[in-house]
C-alpha cells in the first residue's frame, strides 16, 4: 500500500512538472509569435520558434505549401505547441510579392500642424500680480489647441490675434490631451507690461527637419522615410500634421557620434520638391509624390519572418555624393512588432561609415536596410550608449501604413 501512494505522488509530481513546462512554453510561444503574419501564395509559413509549433486550419496542418487560399485572402489558424497543446490564433493574410523603389536619399521635413501645440504655460504680469489663465483654465504644457470661440486655429498668429481681441471676456477652448477632445473656459488678463490681453500660452504650429526617405511605392504614389514620427523637442508629443511638404536635401557636414553624444548630419534644404506631407505617425512620415520620380529597379519587400540576424547592408548619403551602401549586421530580430519601431537592432560593420559618422546619427533616421535582396525595414533610432548600434522598424509595417495613406487619399477624393 506504501508502495502505491509513492508511485501515485510520482506521478503527480511528474504531471505537475510537465504542467508547468508545457505552461512556460506557451507563455514563451504566446509572447514571441506576432497576431497577424503574411505569406506569400504557395509559400509555408515559419514562426521561428525554438520549439515545435504547429498551425492548424480547418483540422489540418497548415504550412502554406498545400493550401487552397489564393492571394488576397484572410483566415486565422490555431497554433498547438507540439502540434497537442493549443496555445492562440493568429490572422494570416494571402499576399502577392510587394515591390518598392528603395531611396536613401536625405529629404526635408516641412510640417503644419493640426491646431497648435502648448510647449509652455506661463504667467502674465497684471496689475494686481502674476496669474496664469491657462493654468486656472486647466491647460497643460503638451496640449493641442483645436478651436477658441469654435473658430480653428492653425497658427500663432491665429490664437494670439484671438486673445488679443477678446477684451477680457471668456473664450471656450476646445483641446486635446493624448486621445481626448477637453472643452474649457479661458479667460485672458491684460498684462501690465505689454498693455495687451495674454492668455500665459507659448504654442507651436509648425516643424522642420532633415531625415532620410526609405522607399518609393510606384503602385501607391507614397514616400515614405523616417521610420519614426515627428515629435515635438519640447513636449515629446507626436506633432499633429494638417499638412506639409518633403523636400530635398544636401548635407554640408557630419558631427560624428560617440558614447553619450549622438551625432548628427548637417542639412540644408533644396529647391526640389518632392511630396505633399499625409501623414505622420509613429511609423514615419508619408508623402504623395508630387510630379514623377525617376527610379531605378524595384526589389521586394520582405515579411517580417524571413528577416535573420546576421549580415544586411544599409543605404544612405553621408558624404555629398548620393546614396551608398554600408555593411551592417541584424544583432537581434524581435519575433513580434508589438516594439513598434524598434522591431531589430543594428549594429554598423563598415569602416567606411564608422569613419564618416561613428555609426547611426540623427539624420539618418529611414535608412533603407537590405537583406538578401529584399528591404527588410529602416533604422530609427540610434543606442546613445553605443552609436554602432541602433534600431530599426520592419519595411513591411511601413508598407502598410504607406497602402493605408493611399486608400485614405483616395477615399478623400472620391468624396
Amino acid at each position: 500500500m506504501k508502495g502505491l501512494c509513492k508511485f501515485i505522488k510520482s506521478i503527480a509530481v511528474v504531471c505537475s512538472l510537465l504542467c508547468a513546462l508545457v505552461f512556460s512554453l506557451s507563455f514563451y510561444v504566446h509572447f514571441t509569435v506576432a497576431e497577424n503574419y503574411k505569406v506569400y501564395e504557395g509559400e509555408s509559413l515559419d514562426f521561428g520558434t525554438k520549439i515545435p509549433v504547429t498551425a492548424v486550419y480547418d483540422n489540418a496542418e497548415f504550412s502554406g505549401l498545400n493550401t487552397a487560399k489564393k492571394t488576397g485572402s484572410s483566415f486565422n489558424v490555431n497554433l498547438k505547441l507540439f502540434g497537442i497543446f493549443p496555445v492562440s490564433s493568429v490572422k494570416v493574410d494571402i499576399v502577392d510579392d510587394m515591390y518598392v523603389a528603395v531611396l536613401g536619399t536625405p529629404f526635408g521635413i516641412r510640417l503644419y500642424t493640426d491646431g497648435v501645440l502648448v510647449v509652455e504655460v506661463s504667467d502674465v504680469d497684471t496689475e494686481k500680480g502674476n496669474v496664469s489663465p491657462a493654468k486656472m483654465a486647466g491647460i497643460e504644457k503638451g496640449d493641442i489647441i483645436i478651436t477658441i470661440n469654435g473658430k480653428k486655429v492653425l497658427s500663432n498668429e491665429d490664437i494670439a490675434k484671438i486673445i488679443e481681441q477678446s477684451n477680457g471676456q471668456p473664450l471656450t477652448v476646445k483641446f486635446k490631451r493624448n486621445d481626448s477632445f477637453l472643452t474649457t473656459q479661458l479667460t485672458p488678463q491684460k498684462s501690465a507690461e505689454a498693455d495687451k490681453y495674454k492668455a500665459g500660452i507659448w504654442v507651436r504650429d509648425s516643424s522642420a527637419g532633415i531625415g532620410t526617405l526609405t522607399f518609393y511605392s510606384p503602385g501607391f504614389q507614397v514616400v515614405a522615410g523616417l521610420g519614426h514620427g515627428v515629435y515635438d523637442s519640447d513636449t515629446g508629443v507626436l506633432m499633429p500634421a494638417v499638412g506639409g511638404q518633403l523636400v530635398g536635401a544636401d548635407i554640408f557636414a557630419i558631427e560624428k557620434g560617440k558614447a553619450g553624444s549622438p551625432g548628427e548630419l548637417k542639412g540644408r534644404f533644396n529647391s526640389s520638391l518632392i511630396a505633399s506631407l499625409e501623414y505622420n505617425c509613429q511609423m514615419g512620415i508619408y508623402g504623395t509624390i508630387l510630379g514623377s520620380m525617376r527610379v531605378g529597379d524595384l526589389i521586394p519587400v520582405a515579411l517580417k519572418q524571413e528577416i535573420v540576424d546576421g549580415p544586411a547592408k544599409i543605404i544612405c548619403a553621408v558624404d555629398g555624393n548620393g546614396p551608398k551602401e554600408y555593411s551592417c549586421e541584424i544583432k537581434r530580430r524581435f519575433k513580434t512588432d508589438n516594439d513598434g519601431i524598434q522591431n531589430m537592432i543594428i549594429k554598423i560593420t563598415d569602416d567606411r561609415l564608422l569613419d564618416l559618422t561613428g555609426g547611426i546619427v540623427q539624420g539618418m533616421s529611414g535608412s533603407p536596410i537590405i537583406q538578401n535582396g529584399k528591404l527588410i525595414g529602416a533604422i530609427t533610432h540610434v543606442l546613445i550608449d553605443d552609436p554602432t548600434k541602433g534600431f530599426g522598424i520592419f519595411a513591411e509595417s511601413m508598407l502598410e501604413t504607406a497602402q493605408s495613406v493611399a486608400d485614405e487619399k483616395a477615399l478623400n477624393e472620391a468624396s
